[in-house]
């Protein structure tokens, strides 16, 4: 059984907004010291947003909902990113609520499930597609298209047993289906390669709107 552990729980409260005709973003996460109380948000437009209580998202069009009810980022990733970019990158930063130590994201199959010590279960989704809020928060020229080329785009993940989250948890992957499409897969094929489009079909658990976004795609 693979585990880990939440290295960090971020919580973003509403700021001002970085460059979206909204008015405000919740990408300024800060650490928590205490658990916080995570369920499923329901859907993305008239839902609770945020799988997180009190994390806030200012772009209820592009994020949140069930299907985005958490992002998870690995602490792993982020000491590669801070090679690469030369400065130091804190938990939180890539505006993730859950800072991952000992998971392989990059790796990750799309539809396994994550137990944690307090009884909560979060299902793995989708990667990360990058936007315009988190090309401004880092002030990186181009990060958007540099962040899709190098495919470490942490993982969406739905609540399927709520419950609470704080930093120090015990995570174990507790169900890995068989279909072995990882994060990194499917976003090279949805992002980059649409000849093997029919992949992605291959796993129920991606979020439905996509499913039907690529079957219309092909057909």
């Amino acid at each position: 059984m693979t585990t880990g552990t939440a290295l960090s729980v971020n919580v973003g409260p509403p700021a001002p907004s970085l460059g979206k005709d909204v008015p405000t973003t919740g990408i300024h996460k800060q650490p928590v010291t205490e658990p916080v109380t995570v369920r499923a948000p329901g859907p993305k437009r008239s839902g609770l947003h945020s799988g997180v209580v009190g994390d806030h998202i200012g772009d209820t069009l592009h994020h949140g909902g069930d299907d985005q009810a958490i992002y998870a980022y690995a602490s792993e990733d982020y000491a590669w990113w801070s090679a690469e970019l030369g400065r130091p990158l804190p938990p939180g930063l890539f505006g993730e609520n859950l800072t991952t130590s000992g998971l392989d994201l990059v790796g990750a199959v799309i539809g396994e499930r994550w137990e944690f010590g307090s009884g909560l279960v979060l299902q793995v989704t989708f990667g990360r597609i990058p936007c315009v809020t988190f090309q401004n928060r880092m002030a990186e020229p181009r990060w958007v298209k540099r962040f899709a080329r190098e495919n470490r785009t942490g993982a969406y993940l739905r609540v399927v047993v709520p419950g609470p989250l704080g930093p120090g948890d015990r995570i174990a992957v507790v169900d890995r289906p068989a279909h072995g499409l990882t994060v990194a897969e499917a976003f090279e094929i949805y992002m980059h390669d649409q000849s093997r489009l029919a992949r992605l079909l291959d796993a129920p658990e991606l979020p439905p709107d996509l499913l039907v976004e690529v079957t219309e795609r092909l057909s």
